[in-house]
């Protein structure tokens, strides 16, 4: 762990106000194509294309620069794994800050090739675009990565499913029980405020929380002694 551990989410102050859109699934219900701005590092600046599907959202630039201002100091050479990758923003945004590779797993085909195209404008060759169901993808991964010397561990995970779905708790359950995290992994997650964390607190240790709107957020680490957690 990189910072964390002490106080639940029941008694971690949440702040409003951090630039989070209320949304119940990873997109606008319209479905309207548009575009996302890569914030810093080597694709500064840089825009990517996001496809139009229904329930697909990217994750508003003001909340990616609360997450990455979290990250800072960890990015360098990590492994990434996005679990519901969708726009791509927050994979994308960790390969341009330093991240050594990202693999992006998204089960909407027309989505997945738009990841595609996105990591080809952008030069990312270290993006792997996985066409599929990440929970599929989790549990073949999990099984493979048992004696394979750490081959399929990661350092960051982000895991942002629809919110009307029981993905986030089932994801966190399989990375944590599946030998998929490095030593001092970290693994970001989004929930609404209408549900409870997808995850407890004798597994997981809290390293930092948000909230606004409708949603909150959390980075986490796999339980063990960390330092003491921080809300924001």
């Amino acid at each position: 762990c990189h910072a964390g551990a002490g106080r639940s989410v029941a008694e971690a102050k949440m702040k409003r106000g951090t630039g989070y859109q209320r949304r119940s699934g990873r997109g606008s219900a319209g479905g309207r194509s548009g575009q996302v701005r890569i914030i810093a590092g080597r694709f500064g600046g840089r825009r990517i294309r996001v496809p139009a599907a229904r329930g697909l959202r990217p994750t508003p630039e003001r909340t990616r620069e609360t997450l990455f201002n979290w990250l800072q100091g960890t990015l360098d050479g990590a492994r990434v794994l996005d679990l519901f990758a969708g726009s791509g923003a927050l994979a994308f945004e960790a390969l341009s800050r330093g991240a050594r590779e990202a693999v992006l797993i998204e089960r909407d085909g027309a989505v997945a090739n738009g990841l595609r195209e996105a990591a080809t404008a952008l030069g990312a060759a270290d993006a792997h675009i996985v066409s599929g169901d990440a929970l599929a993808w989790l549990g073949r991964t999990a099984a493979a990565s048992t004696g394979a010397s750490g081959r399929y561990t990661f350092d960051l995970v982000f895991c942002d499913p629809p919110f009307d779905s029981a993905l986030a708790a089932r994801a966190l359950s399989v990375l944590r029980q599946g030998a998929l995290l490095a030593p001092t992994a970290q693994v970001y997650v989004e929930w609404s405020n209408h549900a409870p964390p997808p995850f407890d607190e004798i597994t997981w240790e809290i390293l930092r929380t948000t909230a606004a709107g409708e949603s909150h957020a959390a980075l986490l680490c796999p339980q063990r002694p960390c330092a003491q957690t921080t809300a924001v």
